[in-house]
């Protein structure tokens, strides 16, 4: 087994990815942000409530997490005009500005990433990710 090797190798590229992403993207803008934005950008509406399997994360950070986006007009919040109880959220112009900002932020330091590798090797390394990141979990 190379779990140990595995796990030091996933840790520092974990590490280094977040360190560039946190840079790259501030000030105007998280990780999480960006993934509400690609996720509104693919589905132009939805509520709240919508973003938690995206997220993964709890109800009341979903609701933070998008009053700041509000507040820094990334996206737009609206009541639903049959049903007063239900907000919709969709992207802003601002908001599509600073997704491709940060799409293009992520790119640029994937792209160095692999650019190390052949292009072979990098469908190679897409294809065992891909099967290493869809076994079932075990329930213990």
């Amino acid at each position: 087994m190379h779990s140990h090797e595995f796990a030091k190798v996933w840790s520092r590229i974990a590490k280094d990815y977040k360190l560039h992403m946190e840079q790259g993207l501030a000030p105007s803008l998280t990780e999480a942000q960006l993934t509400v934005l690609e996720v509104l950008e693919e589905r132009r509406r939805m509520k709240p409530s919508d973003f938690i399997p995206y997220l993964a994360t709890s109800p009341a950070a979903v609701t933070m997490l998008l009053d700041r986006m509000e507040k820094n007009r990334l996206i737009i919040r609206e009541r639903d005009e049959r049903d007063r109880r239900i907000v919709w959220v969709s992207i802003s112009t601002i908001g599509r500005q600073e997704m491709q900002r940060g799409i293009q932020v992520r790119n640029e330091y994937l792209n160095q990433m692999l650019n190390r590798i052949s292009s072979h090797n990098q469908q190679l390394l897409v294809y065992l990710l891909g099967k290493v990141g869809t076994m079932p979990r075990e329930v213990g």
